[in-house]
């Protein structure tokens, strides 16, 4: 029997990596893009869509080293990693690399643990090649980007430099070693530069297709899907437009009539009446978590966007409400205060979380806004929903956990 040549060998491995109860997620990237094999002295190449394999490196791999080096090309297209850190790229394209490597070599050996579909690949002595290291479990390319570059140096500082992904022997990096670690891969991030606004969102939403549909195989099949695969697959909501939607909802003031909409009460009565409308509403309470969990960064982020709300609805009144295991301050700005908001604000806590505190401090105060809208991380126990027998609508601003999707009342939106 003569033997396969890569391309066959490829071909093999993605209809086999199809059949397996969690690889068949990504059995739609497969098909995604151009596949190739190049005489080229390259191991692989991706630029996100396209892969192009090495034929001398395919040919000295076994079929399990294979399929693990197919699985990590295309779990930088599920991510989209060339795509969205090009930011990390442009600031030290070695440590982009490798901070990419290590997140999905972890996840596809949590995938197959016992290596019984997959192996690390292994240089021509048998030693493993790539990034893993059980440090970086958890976080994501920015995260162990960050870390790196903690520890060895930026770009400027560094007076050595290991060349990454120009073939030939690699070392593994599993991050104990001196010297920075080193992938098996190459990344065509110019490549994935080169495209188009319109070009990139077609490439999102097809390879969100092919997750989709390949998520649907997982569960038929009784697989695993990662975590991080998971939460890429939550519907997406842009939170500002969701808050907006909410606040202006909710707050509908009466004081003005227009003839231009007339009264639908009266029309059946053959009574010709103005209906009311207003260009002010009345008081919004905006309860902000203090614990620590949310930075500054992010509440400005949410002050901002309030502020601008606020200039659309014209609220009589907004109570600022900062809180930990209780309310620590309250902070009440009329209307022609409004522009001044976020200059204003003095934000106090740093304590524990109990977010009932807030709706015990209403009724304490006998606060009388149209709405409540809470921003919080969400890590905040099992809510009692007697202690929110608050009577007005509810906002739960949801900041970095994906995870939080059971308020004790209202509705929640997830802050990015």
């Amino acid at each position: 029997m003569s033997k396969l040549i890569a391309e066959q060998r490829i071909e093999r491995s993605h209809v086999q990596l199809m059949k397996h109860p969690s690889f068949c997620l990504f059995s739609g990237l497969f098909m995604i893009g151009k596949v190739t094999v190049s005489d080229e002295p390259i191991t692989a190449c991706t630029n996100g869509l396209d892969v192009i394999y090495g034929r001398e490196f395919v040919d000295r791999l076994n079929d399990r080293q294979l399929a693990f080096l197919i699985l990590h090309e295309n779990m930088h297209k599920a991510y989209r990693h060339l795509v969205v850190w090009q930011s990390l790229y442009k600031k030290d394209a070695e440590l982009a690399n490798i901070a990419c490597d290590f997140v999905i070599n972890l996840q596809i050996r949590d995938y197959d643990p016992n290596a019984e579909e997959t192996e690390f690949p292994t240089d021509e002595n048998g030693k493993p090649m790539g990034c893993l290291d059980e440090a970086y479990r958890g976080m994501d390319s920015m995260q162990v980007f960050n870390l790196l570059e903690k520890k060895h140096g930026t770009k400027k500082d560094r007076t050595k430099y290991v060349e990454v992904g120009q073939g030939g022997d690699r070392s593994s990096g599993d991050g104990d070693g001196e010297g920075i670690p080193q992938g098996f891969d190459d990344h065509d991030w110019e490549g994935a530069q080169e495209m188009s606004q319109e070009e990139k969102e077609a490439q999102a939403k097809e390879i969100e297709s092919a997750l989709r549909q390949g998520s649907i195989l997982v569960g038929k099949m009784k697989g695993n899907m990662s975590r991080s695969i998971s939460e890429m697959l939550v519907p997406k909501v842009d939170w500002k437009e969701a808050l907006r939607d909410f606040v202006k909802s909710v707050t509908q003031g009466k004081d003005q009539t227009t003839w231009r909409r007339l009264h639908k009460r009266y029309i059946a009565s053959d009574i010709i009446m103005p209906s009311t409308y207003s260009e002010k509403v009345g008081g919004i309470t905006i309860a902000i978590d203090t614990s620590g969990s949310i930075g500054t960064e992010e509440l400005n982020q949410f002050l901002s966007e309030v502020k601008s709300i606020c200039e659309e609805v014209s609220p009589e009144q907004i109570d600022m409400l900062y809180w930990d295991t209780e309310v620590a301050s309250r902070e009440t700005y009329m209307s022609n205060e409004l522009a001044n908001l976020t200059e204003m604000t003095k934000p106090a806590g740093g304590g524990g979380t109990e977010p009932a505190c807030v709706p015990a401090f209403i009724k304490k105060h006998n606060i009388k806004n149209e709405c409540l809208i809470m921003l919080t991380d969400g890590y905040i126990g099992k809510q009692d929903p007697i202690n929110w027998d608050v009577a007005v609508p509810v906002l739960w601003c949801i900041k970095g956990n994906s995870r939080f999707n059971d308020a004790p009342v209202g509705k929640i939106v997830h802050v990015e």
